[in-house]
């Protein structure tokens, strides 16, 4: 059921509240919204009237919002987003829909995006819409229907579909090396070491994995995405522990040299994961299939 009237107050009025919020000025709302700056107070007065509260505090030529309505504006605004959203999705909805995809940004270019013109082959009338997330979110108030995740599958309120696990190699480039490779995990130690700002715990996992414990932070320099990191080692900062499909181009064509014999499994892998409300949407339920076949099996070599 729809809340009562009283309780949905107008979409012009909110817009005035939520405009006055961020923009601190009537002047500045009323540019914004194409208003006169009395028609903006109108909009306030009402609004005022309609929920029955105190919004405003008016001091001389100023209008200054109440504690409460600032909490208030920062809710309108998520639902106003929400709304913009949907009639634009509404407007630009192909036959098949759309699939709202957060990706993270070096996997879901480097795994996902060259796969993708096969599935537009199969499902012409479906359109994706990435955008780039790092960290996970809420899918209440972000709009995504599913995104590609790193970590162990678990996200509160969704499901999730394995993708990959992660397998990880120490390189760096040829200069940083005086003789043969590989190395032993304890001359690895001793180079300059180049962080990952999503794997916090990559280095001392790998060294622990090695009979080398690490009872304190490593130091070294952080970066906050791949991409980054690769040009950090490819231009002889440091060692990176990149996975292995990130590498293989860069060792292969002699710019990055592998440090240590074979990848190591890491903690933690990538998903697909989804809103268990959304799960039968039919946009995602194409996507899911197709690339259900091009995921990784469940159980991985032993670790």
């Amino acid at each position: 059921m729809i809340a009562p009237r009283r309780l949905l107050p107008s979409i012009a009025s909110l817009r005035a509240l939520e405009a006055l919020d961020r923009l601190g000025t009537a002047s500045a709302v009323a540019e914004e919204l194409d208003l006169t700056q009395s028609a903006v107070s109108r909009q306030l007065q009402a609004l005022e009237q309609q929920v029955g509260a105190e919004l405003i505090q008016r001091d001389r030529n100023r209008l200054i919002l109440t504690p409460a309505a600032q909490k208030y504006a920062a809710e309108a605004r998520q639902a106003l987003q929400q709304i913009a959203r949907a009639t634009l999705g509404l407007q630009a909805a192909p036959l098949g829909g759309t699939l709202n995809l957060a990706i993270l940004p070096t996997f879901g270019m480097r795994w996902l995006v060259p796969r993708l013109p096969d599935f537009a082959r199969r499902h012409p009338d479906i359109t994706i819409n990435m955008a780039t997330r790092l960290q996970a979110f809420d899918f209440a108030t972000e709009g995504f229907d599913a995104a590609l995740h790193f970590g162990d599958g678990a996200w509160p309120g969704t499901d999730s579909l394995l993708l990959r696990h992660e397998q990880v190699i120490p390189v760096c480039a040829p200069t940083l090396v005086s003789g043969a490779t590989p190395l032993k995990a304890r001359d690895i130690r001793a180079m300059p070491l180049l962080h990952i700002q999503t794997r916090p715990r990559a280095w001392p996992d790998w060294f622990n994995a090695r009979g080398l414990p690490q009872s304190g932070p490593l130091p070294g320099t952080l970066y906050d995405q791949f991409s980054t990191i690769t040009q950090a080692a490819l231009h002889g900062l440091g060692v990176a522990l990149m996975p292995d499909y990130l590498a293989e181009q860069d060792i292969a064509q002699g710019r990055l040299v592998a440090l240590y014999p074979e990848p190591t499994d890491a903690q933690g892998a990538y998903y697909l994961v989804w809103p268990q409300e959304k799960a039968r949407d039919p946009a995602l339920c194409a996507f899911r299939d197709w690339l259900a076949p091009q995921a990784q099996a469940e159980d991985p070599l032993p670790r």
